[in-house]
């Protein structure tokens, strides 16, 4: 067998790879983009194919496919198609799309993709050549029907973007916040010293502290469910500009009902299709939430980092898992590795941030953006690694890290901030010159005052001791 086929196209001929499932179209945009080497995510691939199944459901319904337009198709052409778009979502065919990330503006290249290998695909199913030129399922007339690029690779890039929100990220989000919320009760009874401006603060408790980590990723959990319903008005049904020619009324509507039935996510039609078609905006405001969850896990693991530093010349107050040597000259040396991988992913994430707004700002133009295949990419891309470094965050991380007691309570009588608790007794100033004496002779708070008579020694502890000075007193 020869290595390619001859493949043909209203351009005219093309050689295609002998096997491949795909046709001239996305051979022709194989060649002419060879700019990265990066296919567009999977993620996205099966949702286009859970579209496409979505379409046919819909175009089945409404009789379009079986009575109205060139070739109508039988009940049993009809299951094949259904199959072939089912097989493309659930990741069978995933090494048949390998058109660039940074193709037409529009995806054109990758929604041919799609359906010339489920139009080969369901022909192949029906027992057909699927070599042969005159297709039974056709990818423009059946697969395609009531369809245009500029409709459907948007929302197939809506729908990867909120099952990998829905089913990734907010999971990985839920898991961590409970791992902290855990370690918070655990803690609670740990008595440390507090930072403001990396400056000696008053006491609180280690348990406060992380709590409030908890708290950062509970309400990141809020900003990617926010994230997600930014993309649920689905574009399908406006076809070319948005107004819907040669697809049937109810198009949309049905679309988007199969499409919430099978991911069991609200998806609806789009309010007006002209917005839907043109504009990226939704994705934008999705992306930003990502962004700001991207920013709290980087201020959460580098607080984790700062705290577990040492370990005996930093803080050392939580001890992190050992997960890997640290260093190729210093024996014995280990790093807060994984602190430092969800930095490095929080920052890629709002740089992808920029790419999503610029693109949003500038990709639309009268009634198409066409910058959507790099938008569909970097957003997927965002989630993902959000969602994985999360993840392993959790397992490698947080579950194990472990608290120091004895460098938590340390620091407490030393610090200068205990007399924060003695302005109720002596007033601000006096307070004032206390510290100040305290730095300059090195002596603690609670020494001078007992040196001084300040306070009589019941007072005294009362008013220094540290618990009481992590909540409020009436």
């Amino acid at each position: 067998m020869s290595e390619f086929r001859t493949e043909h196209d209203s351009m005219g001929d093309v050689q295609v790879p002998a096997k491949a499932y795909y046709g001239a179209q996305t051979q022709r945009a194989v060649d002419n983009f060879p700019i990265s080497g990066w296919a567009l995510p999977t993620d996205l691939i099966h949702a286009m194919g859970l579209v496409k199944y979505a379409a046919a459901i819909a175009n089945r319904d409404v009789g379009k496919l079986t009575g109205t337009g060139k070739k109508p198709l039988n009940d049993k052409q009809v299951d094949a198609l259904l199959a072939a778009c089912r097989e493309v979502a659930e990741g069978k065919f995933d090494s048949e799309f390998p058109v660039d990330v940074f193709q037409t503006g529009s995806g054109t290249s990758s929604n041919m993709n799609v359906n010339e290998v489920i139009s080969n695909r369901a022909v192949e199913i029906l027992g057909d050549d699927r070599f042969s030129p005159e297709k039974s399922v056709h990818p423009n007339d059946h697969v395609n029907m009531g369809q245009s690029t500029n409709d459907t690779f948007p929302t197939s890039i809506h729908v990867a973007v909120a099952v990998s929100i829905q089913e990734n990220l907010i999971p990985a989000l839920e898991k961590f916040a409970g791992s902290l919320a855990k370690k918070a009760a655990e803690w609670d009874k740990i008595i440390k010293i507090g930072r403001t401006h990396l400056a000696d603060a008053t006491p609180l408790r280690l348990g406060q502290e992380i709590g409030g980590l908890a708290r950062q990723i509970e309400l990141s959990i809020g900003r990617a469910e926010r994230a997600r319903d930014a993309v649920l008005e689905l574009p399908v049904g406006g076809t070319a500009v948005g107004s819907g020619i040669n697809t049937h009324p109810e198009f949309g509507s049905r679309v988007a009902k199969v499409l919430a039935d099978e991911t069991g996510i609200g998806f609806i039609e789009a309010v007006n299709h002209f917005e839907a078609n043109a504009q990226r905006d939704g994705l934008v405001e999705c992306h930003g939430q990502l962004r700001a969850i991207a920013s709290t896990l980087f201020n959460v693991s580098n607080n984790l980092r700062w705290l577990s530093s040492g370990p005996r010349c930093g803080f050392g107050e939580v001890v992190l898992p050992d997960r890997q040597p640290g260093s190729s000259i210093m024996p014995g040396k280990v790093n807060p590795v994984m602190c430092e991988s969800m930095m490095q992913v929080a920052a890629r994430v709002m740089g992808n941030d920029q790419a999503i707004a610029i693109s949003g700002a500038t990709g639309g133009q009268f009634q198409l953006n066409i910058m959507m295949p790099m938008m569909g990419q970097t957003t997927l891309e965002s989630i993902t690694l959000l969602a994985n470094v999360t993840d392993a965050f959790v397992e490698f991380c947080s579950d194990d890290m472990q608290a120091h007691p004895d460098h938590c309570e340390a620091a407490v009588e030393k610090s200068l901030s205990m007399v924060t608790s003695l302005n109720p007794y002596i007033g601000y100033e006096k307070a004032s010159a206390l510290a100040k004496e305290a730095f300059k002779t090195g002596k603690t708070i609670r020494e001078l005052c007992t040196e001084q008579n300040v306070l009589p020694e019941e007072e005294l502890n009362k008013a220094l001791d540290p618990m009481s000075m992590t909540e409020p007193q009436a």
